[in-house]
């Protein structure tokens, strides 16, 4: 572990020169004494560095000395993959080493294209979260990364809307979609003299596993509702035809077909139909693009797409008086059932906070 931090050191040292030792220990996640006791080290080896004192000072190696140290690990490799979401790589338990493979890169670059690379990290910045909203927790979320990449059979604890189960799981791959963590998994076949657990059949992803019939179908899975997991022994073989971004992007269209059950027609002010691509995103964005034309009071009618009827009151209150449900009969009334409620509280308020 420490020859992993002295090469680190020597590669901040190389890529960034002058470094305060605040500087040094904060990068590497040590103490000052250590980051000291490490400079001694690198002496020792003959690495020459300088140490500049003063306020402004700090260590640097002498002019001209590289190292060409740069060689990188399998799992630094890999992590060079998620160098646009170090977030991402370190709640999966690759911060450091996603670190360390950038330095090794950044070292073994030319000077103009080290210092390029350099600009575009101070240019640029991805950030894959939501605005908010805070990011699940996921503490199983290491455990579960350590089963997807060994290819090892997953036990979870996972709490499902109509309760919690226990599944064992052939996990094929993480998405992190918006800030949140997802598992794409098949349910686990039985070590042999086991009879299989019976399964209930489930229409949304992430909640039953599928029957037995079925059990290789991949579901997805929320990976802040696993309560627990642990990484079995058993290693199971993954399907050779599994594409996990095609499969997400089939997943996401049918969980949209899924989720919008119905097309309510509703008419809508002038900034209702602004506001319709921020309530309702893409779906939103749509129905204001073929809104139909204004009428003598500035308002349109919208066709847009909706989830069950509870859902899609929820959703329309939020637009407020700008907008009028035209049709479906069901929904146009369940909304102006939902709104003399809200007459009714409102007024039993006033009654209740009137002075006597």
């Amino acid at each position: 572990m420490r020859a992993d931090r002295l090469l680190a050191l020597l590669l901040l040292l190389q890529n960034r020169g002058l470094c305060a030792a605040t500087e040094l220990a904060a990068e590497l996640e040590v103490s000052v004494r250590t980051v000291h006791r490490d400079v001694e080290a690198l002496g020792a080896a003959g690495v020459p560095v300088l140490a500049e004192r003063g306020r402004t000072g700090g260590y640097r190696l002498v002019g001209g000395y590289r190292t060409r140290l740069t060689g990188l690990t399998g799992d630094e490799a890999g992590a060079l993959f998620l160098a646009g979401v170090p977030d991402a790589a370190k709640e999966l338990g690759l911060g450091a080493v996603l670190a360390t493979a950038q330095l090794k890169v950044r070292a073994a670059l030319p000077v103009e294209l080290a210092d390029r690379t350099r600009q575009l990290q101070e240019r640029f910045h991805l950030d894959p979260a939501s605005w908010f909203r805070d990011a699940d927790p996921v503490p199983e979320l290491a455990r579960v990364a350590e089963a997807v990449w060994e290819q090892r059979v997953l036990r979870v604890h996972y709490r499902r809307w109509r309760g919690e189960v226990n599944r064992e799981l052939r996990p094929l791959g993480l998405v992190l979609k918006s800030g949140i963590w997802y598992l794409l998994a098949s349910a686990a076949p039985a070590p042999e003299g086991v009879p299989p657990v019976p399964a209930r059949t489930s229409p949304a992803p992430g909640s039953a596993a599928p029957p037995a019939e079925a059990a290789a179908a991949v579901r997805t899975y929320r990976v802040s509702r696993i309560l627990a997991a642990e990484v079995a022994d058993r290693h199971f073989t993954r399907p050779p035809d599994f594409d996990l971004a095609a499969h997400w992007a089939s997943a996401t269209r049918e969980l949209t077909g899924m989720l919008h059950q119905d097309t309510a027609t509703v008419r809508v002010s002038p900034r209702a139909l602004r506001l319709l691509p921020a309530q309702f995103g893409t779906a939103g964005a749509e129905a204001a693009r073929q809104a139909g034309p204004p009428d003598q009071e500035g308002w349109a009618v919208v066709e847009l797409p909706v989830e069950s009827t509870p859902v899609a009151v929820s959703d329309l209150l939020r637009l407020g008086p700008d907008a009028e449900v035209l049709a479906p009969p069901a929904l146009r009334a369940a909304v102006a059932e939902a709104v003399a409620a809200l007459a009714r509280r409102y007024a039993e308020t006033s009654t209740t906070a009137a002075p006597s």
